[in-house]
């Protein structure tokens, strides 16, 4: 390594070869070249023994291509002059696949809004029903990096592999169900079971990925006419839940209604069986009372039985007495005795 120096021709020195006709001399410093040298080493050790780990990264530490370890965010130290290589690795991010389309504009605050390409990725959404029929599936898998060593050095092309495996399993899972179930009531146990099937084929591979969700984003049959009559048939279907709804809420509304009333009369029947049969054993304990009594004297016990009977038949009465004779032939002469005193 050369440095240049420029330095005053001075009259006393001879001119030899090196001198040029400018009269500038090229010269090299030992104690100079030496510091240069150790500044580089000590800008090369720093700069190949430090990496910034991202709060949302953990890094792999490799020492002459063997794992060493796995780091976290920060500042972290490893060997220089690629004794020890490191690999960065997102793992408290969640990463999304989509299937059956693609972005092809991102949309932003401005107004801008997302477009998407479907008609290029007609191969991954196009499938065949277990009846037989066509249907188009768009889906995303998102799914979170676990392990990093695993991620890196387990499996060639990761993400191929995760796209390959979610295909094959939606594949499986709309080639068990018929069209009408895949549309309408058969999506959410879709979803779980693709989600139960990739995240086991994934962990056989042992990628260290953690799948989050499968969610299906639109399922149609093929464009033409039969989507058109498939859209008649939601349409019908939805009616058909709506009259449902309708049904149940004036179902809710009327039979707690009818059952009050039901349990109300209820409830007074059974308090007047009560009443009746408290009367009822009332009656019997006071006639076993009179017999009691009438056994031990029964003329005095006829006659205030009688005497009895008939105030109560007389305080009943409309208010007009009349009396007839023993053999019931002639009335009695006898003044009105109700009116009392007058």
């Amino acid at each position: 390594m050369a440095f240049n120096f420029y330095q005053e021709p001075n009259q006393s020195e001879d001119r030899g070869p090196s001198h040029n006709g400018s009269g500038r001399s090229f010269r090299f410093s030992p104690k100079i070249l030496i510091f240069a040298i150790i500044v580089i080493a000590i800008v090369a050790i720093f700069s190949t023994s430090f990496i910034v780990v991202d709060q949302t990264e953990q890094a792999v530490i490799l020492r002459f291509g063997k794992y060493l370890k796995t780091v976290g965010p920060g500042l972290q130290y490893k060997l220089p002059f690629g004794i020890d290589t490191s690999y960065t690795v997102e793992t408290q991010v969640v990463q999304t696949m989509t299937f059956g389309y693609r972005s092809t504009n991102a949309g932003n605050l401005y107004g801008t809004s997302t477009s998407y390409n479907y008609s290029s990725y007609s191969s991954e959404s196009t499938m065949l029903t277990g009846d037989l029929n066509i249907v188009d599936i768009q889906w995303i898998v998102q799914y979170k990096i676990e392990d990093p060593y695993k991620w890196l050095f387990n499996v060639n092309n990761q993400k191929q592999t995760i796209s390959d495996i979610s295909r094959s399993v939606m594949n499986q899972i709309v080639g068990d169900l018929p069209i009408l179930s895949i549309m309408t009531s058969q999506r959410t146990s879709m979803e779980v079971e693709a989600e139960k099937m990739l995240q086991k084929t994934l962990d056989s591979y042992d990628m260290g990925i953690k799948i989050v969700t499968v969610k299906l984003q639109d399922v149609v049959p093929p464009a033409g006419a039969v989507q058109d009559a498939f859209e008649d048939v939601n349409k019908a279907i939805q009616d058909m839940n709506k009259y449902i709804n309708e049904g149940k809420q004036s179902y809710n509304s009327v039979i707690p209604a009818a059952e009050g009333e039901a349990n109300k009369i209820i409830q007074e029947a059974e308090g007047y069986a009560s009443e009746r049969v408290n009367t009822a054993i009332g009656d019997v304990a006071r006639f076993k009372s009179v017999l009691s009594e009438y056994e031990k004297s029964p003329a005095i016990t006829a006659e205030r039985l009688y005497i009895e009977a008939m105030e109560d038949v007389l305080s009943h009465g409309s208010g007009t007495l009349t009396l007839v004779d023993k053999s019931l032939e002639n009335f009695l002469p006898i003044a009105d005795i109700t009116k009392g005193g007058n």
